[in-house]
């Protein structure tokens, strides 16, 4: 953080040790892959484009170590499923909770990644799918430490208007889908991995907005409009682009539920050109663009050149528990029961989602969210597990205007939305789809917010 009076552009930066790697994670055809209750299929019949998992490895000069991982899948319907992929490669690499992240795309054309889904059309690919899920992770693992050199990360800000918001009232009812009226929150954070003598090595993109251009009509599997942004950017850029999904509760395409791959294309050709009007900035790996002097001309100019700055080597993982409490729910059993009884193909799939949420949280009155927070020299990456609207991102971003806030969503599991209360007495989807009762948006703020402030304003054991 700049701790003099000087003003200077918000930049941020860490030298450190990264490697990158990546697979094609694209899966069997035969696989169920049913993501949308109108859909009147099971499986997809081709693929738009290749499902990609990637992963950064970070390294500090004293040896500590954190892996960011990133994969076109959806989400998880069963924890155990995540739970059991994520223990296995914490054993396998002598890691500590704190130094993993594995983050989805939350693309909606993928597969089931649910083995409770055995039974579907295609289930019995699903295990076998995520035994390839493991052994890929295993592997992006080993190649990004093999080829740990020293750079120098780089976030900026950018603006995107692909995401727009999406809970729209007709008459008395709210759908899911584009609100002209509404502002939404269209930040775009671009990371640039730069090595000492200034090449450019790897591109990152935290932005919000859900993957649903391809909907129920679509057939192929698609990492949606994630693809085609990163085939732009690395078109261009010759390096790897990396996307990590923001706070998109609230925020999707305009343009979407199509499937119409040039539309999905479309979008993602629109986030990945603003990711390269951003990275024309050029912020310098250890300059920054600084007020210099006041210069008397027709107007009184404010003079700003590129000045050296000091590069931090600080890395710190925390991984803090937010207790919130749940909706009083029903009991498992009883959906259950309901959902044997339903003979209605979409609202089947919709108890099925239920039961097994619902079993996820046990007998619990309260959750206990996960948080994971990154210091990256001088941002800060905070990631969680749940689908929290964009005002998530947008609170902890005023709190601290001067810093880089990353914020990830469905990182390390998934259970449901977190809306903001306010929005609890309407009949929106993610309202009712939640399992957590009004205000746990606002305690999970809350407490993110005091634990940045610690992590920043802490400076025992840097690294």
């Amino acid at each position: 953080m700049n701790k003099t009076n000087e003003r200077m552009d918000h930049t941020a930066r860490l030298r450190a040790k990264f490697g990158m790697a990546q697979a094609d994670i694209t899966p069997p055809l035969g696989i169920y892959a049913r993501n949308w209750g109108a859909a009147i299929f099971d499986n997809a019949n081709g693929v738009h484009r290749p499902l990609w998992m990637q992963c950064l490895a970070i390294e500090t000069a004293s040896g500590q170590q954190a892996l960011l991982l990133t994969a076109d899948l959806g989400w998880w319907k069963n924890q155990e499923d995540e739970r059991r992929l994520r223990q296995a490669l914490l054993q396998h690499f002598n890691l500590q909770e704190e130094q993993l992240l594995f983050c989805l795309s939350h693309t909606h054309a993928g597969p089931s990644i649910c083995s409770n889904d055995v039974e579907q059309p295609g289930g019995s690919y699903i295990r076998p799918y995520l035994d390839a899920l493991k052994a890929a992770a295993v592997t992006c693992i080993h190649e990004a430490l093999a080829g740990m050199e020293e750079h120098i990360l780089v976030w900026s800000t950018g603006c995107c208007n692909l995401a727009t918001k999406r809970d729209l009232k007709v008459g008395n009812d709210y759908l899911i889908g584009y609100d002209p009226e509404a502002k939404a929150d269209q930040t775009l954070l671009v990371g640039e991995l730069r090595s000492p003598d200034g090449q450019l090595k790897a591109v990152f993109a935290n932005y919000a907005c859900h993957p649903t251009t391809f909907a129920h009509e679509n057939r192929l599997l698609s990492p949606d409009f994630v693809g085609a942004l990163r085939e732009l950017v690395t078109t261009h850029t010759s390096v790897p682009c990396m996307f990590l999904q923001g706070a998109s509760g609230d925020l999707a395409p305009k343009k979407q539920y199509v499937s119409d791959p040039e539309i999905v294309d479309a979008n993602g050709r629109q986030l990945g050109y603003a990711v390269l009007s951003a990275l024309e900035t050029h912020p310098g790996s250890d300059t920054s663009w600084t007020f210099d002097s006041a210069l008397v001309s027709g107007a009184p100019l404010a003079i700003w050149k590129e000045k050296p700055v000091e590069v931090s080597e600080c890395l710190r993982l925390r991984k803090v528990i937010v207790r919130v409490p749940y909706k009083q729910l029903p009991d498992a059993e009883l959906i259950e029961q309901e959902y044997h009884q339903c003979e209605d193909r979409v609202l089947k799939d919709r108890l099925w989602r239920k039961l097994n949420t619902r079993i996820a949280i046990g007998n619990n009155s309260h959750a206990t969210l996960p948080v994971w927070i990154w210091r990256l020299g001088t941002a800060v990456l905070v990631a969680q597990p749940n689908e929290a609207y964009s005002e998530f991102q947008e609170k902890l971003r005023a709190f601290f205007p001067g810093t880089a806030i990353i914020c990830i969503n469905i990182a390390n599991g998934y259970v449901g939305y977190l809306p903001p209360q306010d929005l609890y007495d309407k009949d929106i989807y993610a309202v009712w789809q939640t399992p957590y009762a009004p205000g746990a948006l606002e305690l999970l703020i809350e407490e993110t917010r005091k634990e940045i402030e610690k992590i920043l304003t802490d400076e025992t054991a840097m690294d």
